[in-house]
């Protein structure tokens, strides 16, 4: 866990701001806790832009709608974000802390680790991943259904903790597809390697273009290797326009075909829902040995040791 870094913030609102636990291109996320009476303490994480992009009212507006929506979502597979706040003119989000680390973390290897994460372990988090995203899919409010795509499903907003919880993060670029017009700007704001098709070439995303990033997670996952990369970012945006199904020999027919179907060039040939993706997922699960939260959670703590450090990548967040 790093320290505070060089931001000059100790506290904001009534939380003490105690460790930075990640920063991307545009935000930066501090463990934190807050107090109350009688000794009350609890741990939190904080979410705020980074200096240079605090008073920008377009950054700013980015934050407060991510916080404002993320409020309205309540499933045990999300990051709940419980107060936006703002203090000293910095605006910030206190959401849940997850004690533990994302998958990108998590699945960052040292020399002497195994080339991938065991099976039955991946098979599990992504069914949980999917019942997350099939929550959000659905989510309605009083006027009716949203629409909502995740946009950004990657191993960096996939959080595990030591107890074995998953949790999907950051939702500072979802979008209800009712109202959503991509344009190359707002496409450059996803990882580039997690993108659907449709969104690198800047067609109107539904909720199955969430599969393929999913879809990229599990091949990475089972492979130790992403499936479109390639040479350069153009190429891999290149090779994902394409979609060419992907070599995963050696992987199981099952796991293989779930794969290539969310993986599929044409959003029509996809699963039809994220719920028949967790469908498939647990029987493909169900066909190995059972991994509980405990298992998980063990799994998690014995990683977090041997992760080696990697430095900001601006842009991919």
């Amino acid at each position: 866990m790093d320290s505070l870094g060089p931001d000059s913030l100790t506290r904001l609102g009534r939380y003490r701001l105690v460790a930075m636990l990640g920063q991307g291109g545009m935000a930066k996320v501090y463990l934190a806790r807050g107090f109350g009476a009688s000794g009350f303490e609890k741990r939190l994480a904080i979410k705020t832009l980074l200096p240079a992009y605090r008073g920008m009212g377009a950054y700013e507006r980015l934050l407060i709608e991510e916080a404002r929506l993320s409020a309205r979502l309540e499933h045990r597979g999300l990051v709940s974000v419980h107060e936006l706040g703002v203090d000293q003119g910095v605006y910030y989000a206190c959401m849940d802390y997850v004690d533990g680390a994302d998958l990108g973390t998590l699945t960052r290897r040292a020399e002497s680790d195994p080339p991938a994460v065991p099976l039955p372990l991946v098979l599990s988090i992504a069914e949980e991943i999917a019942h997350a995203l099939e929550y959000v899919h659905r989510y309605a409010d009083e006027q009716g259904p949203l629409g909502l795509v995740h946009r950004d499903v990657s191993p960096s907003n996939i959080l595990i903790s030591r107890a074995g919880e998953v949790k999907l993060a950051d939702f500072g670029i979802a979008k209800a597809t009712m109202l959503a017009e991509d344009t190359l700007s707002n496409i450059r704001k996803g990882k580039y390697a997690y993108m659907s098709p449709e969104q690198v070439a800047g067609e109107p995303l539904t909720s199955v273009s969430d599969q393929f990033g999913l879809g990229v997670t599990l091949a990475e996952l089972c492979t130790g290797t992403r499936p479109f990369d390639g040479a350069t970012v153009m190429d891999t945006l290149d090779n994902i326009k394409a979609a060419h199904k992907p070599d995963l020999a050696g992987l199981d027919d099952d796991v293989r075909a779930i794969i290539w179907t969310c993986l599929a060039r044409d959003p029509a040939s996809r699963f039809a829902s994220a719920d028949a993706l967790a469908r498939a997922l647990a029987e493909s699960r169900r066909q190995r040995a059972i991994v509980t939260p405990t298992e998980l959670g063990e799994w998690v703590a014995n990683r977090l040791p041997n992760i080696t450090p990697e430095p900001d990548q601006p842009g991919q967040r």
